[in-house]
């Protein structure tokens, strides 16, 4: 058996029940193939896949909160400190009742390569909790926001740990949370990012996941004789991801026509609407039924159907495996030719390798949606020299930071004989710098 079969078994049988840890774990290593077979032998000696593949530290935790009909309530809580071989731990915390440490480990272990390819010193690390924030009050949101913090201060740090904000973790998650650091710690340093702009939050790193996204895909597209101008998109997803992918796509000339929530999906022909878009779900917090209701073009279907609309760019910004083989086969038959993920593993491995079967620029989301957490190593940068970028500086920072990781997987998926395959290319420029840093760290 090769060394790559035999961790992966190592992995499934160490980390039962944790499907989406093993998909992500068996895409990577699969793709790297090549790589680790070429220097098998020091690669074993050292167990360096073992290292890699089994996190530095995971911190399971209970959170107790009180309601607002005074009763207290439990949540699971998590933190997995994947690797810092290259930074210190980078990663978003999320709320979401699906959460649970089979997703964050995934979720972290992709983010060792999303954070190497940024080219910024950041490891890779992720956590969360099992808590809603949906249709909680303010109050019973802090509660929960103030008891986390108080467990999780004692193991992060502006140089150890830097945890961000992600699904259901926005600007008011993340301002109570480190209000309670703060507080605790008696310290005011960039220990998280995601911060407003009041204290030590960046420009840009709103818009920065979904900005990053159409950056990369713009210098695809380019690269492979095609221009974005003129195009159809189809994004899924409603949350700040697909808004501000959508906005940029079409500042950049798109059409973008599909949207998506939890409990269905709108078509607008006419393109959507992102201001009524941003209406309904930043500040209404409501379903894309009121957006229908109030755009005369759009229709409102129930359900999934995204992927069946005709496109030339597919762009999966709500969750993983959303976008399963009858999806890309869908795609296929309407002449899609491009599909960039704005999530985190939201194709199905058989989707993806048969929409690179088919022909279709495949961009994954540890390079396609790096744009958020290289905006928050932006932010780092801010908080650690006390400064305040212009909303330009940091954009421009972004674009140049996404067209480099496009050249990076582009050169890697070159270097192996490999061309057009941008799976295997991300997976490889990302795993080289970190491979190389634990070398030269030693056994740690």
């Amino acid at each position: 058996m090769s060394y790559v079969d035999e961790v992966f078994q190592m992995v499934v049988e160490k980390n039962p029940a944790q499907p989406e840890f093993h998909q992500a774990v068996k895409e990577v290593l699969e793709s790297l193939r090549v790589v680790i077979e070429a220097n098998e032998d020091a690669y074993r000696k050292d167990a360096l896949l073992e290292r890699l593949v089994t996190p530095e530290r995971q911190l399971l935790f209970r959170v107790p909160w009180v309601d607002d009909k005074g009763q207290v309530q439990v949540n699971n809580a998590f933190r997995v400190q994947f690797n810092s071989a290259i930074g210190p731990y980078k990663g978003g915390l999320r709320l979401h009742p699906s959460v649970n440490l089979g997703i964050i480990k995934f979720l972290g272990f992709e983010q060792i390569f999303k954070n190497s390819l940024t080219g910024l010193p950041i490891g890779g690390g992720k956590g969360g909790s099992d808590f809603d924030p949906k249709g909680k009050s303010d109050r019973e949101v802090m509660a929960f926001c103030q008891s986390f913090m108080t467990e999780l201060n004692k193991y992060i740090g502006a140089d150890t740990d830097v945890p961000a904000g992600d699904i259901g973790t926005g600007a008011r998650e993340i301002g109570y949370m480190y209000g309670q650091y703060k507080r605790i710690k008696g310290v005011y340093e960039g220990v998280l990012t995601g911060k407003g702009l009041s204290y030590g939050g960046s420009l840009a790193r709103t818009e920065a996941t979904g900005y990053g996204l159409l950056y990369l895909t713009e210098e695809m597209l380019k690269c492979n004789g095609h221009d974005l101008s003129g195009k159809t998109v189809v994004i899924s997803g409603s949350g700040n991801v697909a808004i501000y992918a959508t906005q940029k796509a079409q500042q950049l000339g798109a059409k973008v026509v599909t949207v998506s929530d939890s409990t269905g999906w709108v078509y607008d022909p006419e393109g959507i609407d992102v201001a009524l878009l941003k209406e309904v779900k930043e500040v209404k917090r409501a379903r894309l039924t009121e957006y229908a209701a109030a755009r005369p073009s759009a229709e409102y279907h129930e359900g999934r159907g995204v992927w069946s609309i005709k496109c030339d760019v597919a762009l999966p910004c709500a969750t993983q495996n959303e976008l399963l083989l009858d999806d890309a086969k869908a795609l296929v038959a309407n002449g899609c030719i491009a599909v960039a993920e704005g999530a985190n593993m939201p194709t199905t491995i058989d989707a993806t390798e048969y929409l690179q079967a088919n022909g279709v620029l495949f961009a994954p989301g540890k390079a396609a949606n790096a744009g958020g957490v290289a905006t928050s190593a932006l932010e780092m940068s801010q908080n650690s020299e006390r400064l305040s970028w212009t909303f330009e500086e940091v954009d421009s920072k972004l674009k140049g930071i996404m067209v480099n990781i496009f050249h990076s997987m582009d050169d890697a998926a070159k270097k192996y004989n490999m061309e057009g395959n941008y799976v295997a290319g991300a997976n490889i420029a990302g795993f080289l710098k970190v491979a190389d840093a634990m070398t030269a760290q030693g056994i740690v």
